[in-house]
C-alpha cells in the first residue's frame, strides 16, 4: 500500500514543471509586447535628439568659422596698418632714432638755449639703389647748442629724361638722441616731383630740446647726424621703418 503513495508523489513531482510552463497567465505575460505607438514614439524621439544635436553642431561650426574669419581678416588689416602707425608712434616718441615731428610753437618761442652745451651735427645723404636722383647735403656738419633753432639743406637733382616722383626717410644716430631732435620742417615722408633735369634745395629746420643737456644718458654725446635716403616713389613700394636696416 505504500508503494502506490510513492508512486504517485513521483508522478505528481513530474507533472509539476509541465503545468508550471504551460500556464496560460505566465504563457500570456512572457509573450506580451510593447504597443506598437508606443516603439514609434520611442523612435521620433530619438530622431528628434539626433537632430537637435546635428544642428547644434552646425551652429557652433558656424559661429567658429565666423570667429576665425574675423580674426584673419583683422590681423591682415593691422599687418597693412603696423608700418604707418609705427611709423607715426615713431615720430612721436623719438624711438628708433627718428626725429621727433612737429613742435610746441610756445616752446620754441620761450625756450632757453644751453649756451655751455654745444653739439655737432652732421648731415648724411643716401639713394636707394633703384633711385636715379643725385642727392646730397649742402652742409656737412653746423654747430648748435640745445633750445637753439637752426636751418640745413639737402639738395635733390633729377638727371635723367623723364620725371620721377621721390620720398625719403630719415633717422638720428644717436638712436637714444632722437627724442630730443625736434624738425619743425622738413621734406620727409612727402612726395617730391622733379622734372627732367630739374634740381632743387631742401630745408630742414629744426632744433634740439632743452632737456636733452639734463639727460644724464645724453652727457657724453657731443656729435648728432642726421641721415636721409631717398627712394623712387612706386606703387607698392614699402619703406622702411625708421631705424632699421633696408636692401
Amino acid at each position: 500500500m505504500l508503494l502506490p503513495l510513492l508512486l504517485r508523489q513521483a508522478a505528481a513531482c513530474r507533472a509539476a514543471p509541465k503545468m508550471l510552463l504551460h500556464h496560460p497567465a505566465e504563457h500570456h505575460f512572457l509573450r506580451r509586447r510593447l504597443p506598437p505607438r508606443l516603439h514609434a514614439q520611442s523612435r521620433n524621439r530619438k530622431s528628434k535628439s539626433g537632430q537637435q544635436q546635428q544642428d547644434e553642431w552646425r551652429t557652433r561650426n558656424k559661429t567658429a568659422l565666423t570667429y576665425i574669419a574675423a580674426a584673419g581678416v583683422g590681423m591682415i588689416g593691422l599687418s597693412y596698418a603696423a608700418v604707418p602707425l609705427y611709423r607715426l608712434y615713431c615720430q612721436a616718441s623719438g624711438l628708433g632714432g627718428t626725429a621727433v615731428a612737429g613742435h610746441d610753437v610756445d616752446q620754441v618761442e620761450t625756450m632757453t638755449p644751453v649756451k655751455e652745451r654745444i653739439i655737432k651735427v652732421t648731415f648724411n645723404a643716401d639713394r636707394h639703389a633703384s633711385m636715379q636722383w643725385n642727392f646730397k647735403p649742402q652742409q656737412t656738419e653746423i654747430f648748435v647748442v640745445p633750445g637753439e633753432t637752426a636751418l640745413a639743406f639737402y639738395r635733390a637733382k633729377n638727371p635723367t629724361d623723364k620725371p620721377i616722383i621721390g620720398i625719403s626717410t630719415y633717422n638720428v644716430v644717436p638712436f637714444e638722441a632722437g627724442q630730443y631732435f625736434n624738425k619743425i620742417q622738413c621734406f620727409c615722408f612727402e612726395e617730391q616731383r622733379l622734372n627732367p633735369h630739374e634740381e632743387v634745395d631742401m630745408p630742414v629746420f629744426f632744433y634740439i630740446d632743452p632737456e636733452f643737456d639734463e639727460d644724464p644718458r645724453m652727457a657724453r654725446v657731443d656729435t648728432i647726424t642726421l641721415s636721409y635716403t631717398f627712394f623712387e616713389a612706386k606703387e607698392g613700394q614699402k619703406l622702411p621703418l625708421p631705424g632699421y636696416s633696408y636692401n
